[in-house]
C-alpha cells in the first residue's frame, strides 16, 4: 500500500477537501488556506500522522508537506478519503506512504512504524492524532465496549505508536499528541472521551521527562484544540456549524487554523519546548 511516486507541486485551492462522502457536510471544513506561507522548515523530514484522512490530521499532513516533509498517512480504512489525501500530498512534491488499520492495535502500530522505517530509515516526527468519540448523556449508557474502544483508539494508540517509533526517531525529533479542550473543562456528553484526552496530557508530560527521550533530545508536546469543524462533529454529535461554537470568538475553528501549531512543535522553532500543551480554542481560558 506504500506510495513512492513524487509529483511536482501544484498550487492548492483554499477550500480543498477530501473525498466525495464528505461533500454533504456544510460548510465544508477547510484543511488548507492560500494564506499559509511555507518556508521549507521541514525539508527532508520523514513524518507519520495518524487520523490523517480528513480534519485536523489532513490539515497537519498538508502543512508538513508544504514545509517539505515526507508524510506517512495512517487511518482506519483505505477509502476514498485516504486516497484523496494521498493525492494532495503527492501534488506537493514530497514522498507519501499510506497505511490503513486500527491504530489501537499494537501489532498494526509495530508493523506500520517498521514499514515506514524500512522505506525511509529515520523518522523525524510522529503526530498521534487519531481519535474517536461517542456521545452519551447518561453514564448509565456508557458500556464497557464503548470505554474499551474509546480508550484503545485515543490513549492506547498514543502509547503504542510513541513506543514503536522511539528507536527510529532522530536525535532532536518530536512527538506531538492531539488532546482536547475537554481534558481541561470536561464534557458531560463525552465523559470517556474527555478522560482519554486528559490521559494524553499526563502521558505527554511524563514522556517528555523520560530519560531515554531526553538523552536523544526528543521533544514531546500536545495540542489541545477547542471546537474545530471536522467531519467527526456532525457524524458523532449531529451538531450544526452554528451550534458547534460556544467560545469567545463565537465560531468553530477550521482544521487549517491548527496546522501551524503542529509545524511549530515539529521544528527547531520549538527547541526549548517540551512537556507542554498549546491551546488553539477560540479564546477559552483553561488555566492549564
Amino acid at each position: 500500500m506504500h506510495e513512492k511516486e513524487i509529483v511536482k507541486t501544484q498550487q492548492p485551492k483554499e477550500n480543498y477537501l477530501m473525498a466525495d462522502n464528505r461533500k454533504n457536510i456544510k460548510p465544508l471544513p477547510k484543511v488548507e488556506s492560500d494564506s499559509y506561507k511555507a518556508a521549507g522548515k521541514m525539508k527532508g523530514f520523514n513524518t507519520i500522522v495518524t487520523g490523517a484522512d480528513s480534519g485536523i490530521g489532513l490539515a497537519v499532513a498538508i502543512a508538513f508537506a508544504k514545509e517539505g516533509a515526507n508524510v506517512a498517512l495512517v487511518d482506519l480504512k483505505n477509502n476514498e478519503d485516504l486516497k484523496t489525501a494521498k493525492k494532495r500530498i503527492k501534488k506537493l512534491g514530497v514522498k507519501c506512504l499510506t497505511f490503513a488499520g486500527d491504530v489501537g492495535d499494537e501489532d498494526f502500530a509495530k508493523h506500520t512504524v517498521n514499514a515506514v522505517a524500512e522505506e525511509w530509515e529515520d523518522i523525524h516526527v510522529l503526530v498521534n492524532n487519531a481519535a474517536e468519540q461517542h456521545s452519551q448523556e447518561s453514564i448509565m449508557d456508557i458500556t464497557a465496549a464503548q470505554i474499551d474502544r474509546t480508550f484503545r483508539t485515543n490513549i492506547y494508540s498514543t502509547i503504542y505508536w510513541s513506543r514503536e517509533v522511539f528507536p527510529y526517531l532522530v536525535k532532536g525529533g518530536a512527538i506531538i499528541n492531539s488532546s482536547s479542550v475537554t481534558a481541561y473543562k470536561g464534557s458531560p456528553g463525552l465523559m470517556d472521551y474527555a478522560s482519554t484526552k486528559g490521559a494524553i496530557i499526563s502521558f505527554t508530560r511524563s514522556l517528555a521527562q523520560n530519560k531515554e527521550f531526553l538523552k536523544k533530545k526528543i521533544r514531546v508536546n500536545a495540542v489541545a484544540p477547542g471546537p474545530i469543524w471536522t467531519p467527526l462533529i456532525p457524524a458523532t454529535l449531529g451538531s450544526s456549524y452554528e451550534e458547534h461554537a460556544g467560545v469567545p470568538m463565537d465560531r468553530p475553528g477550521e482544521p487549517y487554523e491548527l496546522a501551524p501549531t503542529y509545524v511549530y512543535l515539529a521544528t527547531n522553532d520549538s527547541s526549548y519546548v517540551t512537556g507542554q500543551t498549546l491551546h488553539v480554542n477560540g479564546g477559552t481560558v483553561v488555566n492549564g
